[in-house]
């Protein structure tokens, strides 16, 4: 009893507080709560005349039919190996580019950040015709250029073979930036008399961001690589429906788990297997969440989520 009053005066006496996280917790109660409840249909043959209770238990038949079909292994493949590419290129060369934005005159460095900062705000469509601009077998920019040294215009959109190249590079251009933005915030953290001392004793840039710097933020880095690790098996949809243009030429190295389901979604309208994957996306990223922070846990435990 006298702990439930202590919380309460708690709450009465931060009440600003506590009212700011009122839009936060509305947000995940609508969009990530709530839908919970849609879960059953995993396991049901959903009809719409039926609906959701009266629909046929079919138990594990949904997850056969994503399992059994000759795609699974190529989008779950594509899947894991892109996300781990884009966590690996934009995490270090956004630590890269926060060291160098470190060594940068304060004046300058507000025109850096929103140069750097623009892309994050741009949707994925928008992103799709800058990249047609430079893509297009006619007019691209890209075409455009390789005309110069005499090599003949590709066709892009009918190539399978370039585009783990070309989604990474996107994908990088639009994320780079939040991510520098967030390990700079780390970096301005450290007290500059860690940097005063190592430069009296003779320290070059190079060993103070290898001695220093990365040491310092590295629980910073630790806990946005098990977040990252978590959502590995829910791909970035718009990246590769929107960029790739959803040709059909190029799903050998372009479809991962949510475009294939999406089109299998529209195309089928199976509800129930799309729900299946969705739990089977969500379950495993919760065993790499949990596995990724065991690991740091027993390498390092000031480093884990919990």
């Amino acid at each position: 009893m006298l702990r439930k009053k202590s919380l309460i005066s708690i709450i009465r006496k931060n009440g600003e507080i506590f009212s700011l996280t009122v839009p936060g917790l509305l947000y995940m109660l609508i969009f990530a709560y709530l839908p919970m409840l849609g879960l059953v249909l995993a396991f049901k043959n959903y009809r719409f005349d039926l609906g959701i209770l009266g629909s046929a238990w079919v138990g594990l038949q949904n997850f056969k039919f994503f399992f059994n079909s000759e795609d699974a292994f190529r989008v779950t493949r594509n899947t894991i190996l892109y996300e781990l590419g884009y966590i690996l290129l934009s995490t270090s060369m956004a630590l890269l580019l926060a060291i160098l934005m470190n060594e940068l005159k304060k004046k300058y460095l507000r025109w850096y950040q929103t140069a750097l900062f623009l892309p994050h705000f741009l949707s994925w469509v928008v992103i799709s015709y800058i990249t047609l601009a430079f893509l297009d077998q006619q007019n691209g920019f890209l075409n455009q250029f390789l005309s110069w040294f005499g090599v003949d215009p590709h066709s892009w959109y009918m190539e399978k073979e370039p585009w783990p190249v070309i989604l990474n590079v996107v994908a990088l251009w639009k994320r780079i930036g939040f991510a520098a933005l967030i390990y700079y915030a780390g970096i301005i953290g450290i007290h500059p008399e860690y940097y005063e001392a190592a430069r009296m004793d003779g320290a070059t840039r190079v060993q103070l961001a290898r001695h220093i710097t990365l040491p310092m933020i590295s629980p910073l880095i630790v806990i946005l690589l098990i977040l990252a690790i978590g959502g590995i098996f829910n791909g970035d949809f718009g990246l590769h429906y929107f960029i790739p243009n959803n040709s059909g030429m190029t799903y050998a190295t372009t479809d991962i788990i949510d475009t294939y389901v999406y089109r299998a979604l529209r195309d089928i309208g199976d509800i129930g297997m799309a729900a299946a994957v969705g739990l089977y996306q969500s379950v495993v990223g919760l065993i790499l969440v949990l596995t990724a922070n065991y690991i740091v846990k027993k390498m390092n435990p000031d480093h884990a989520l919990w």
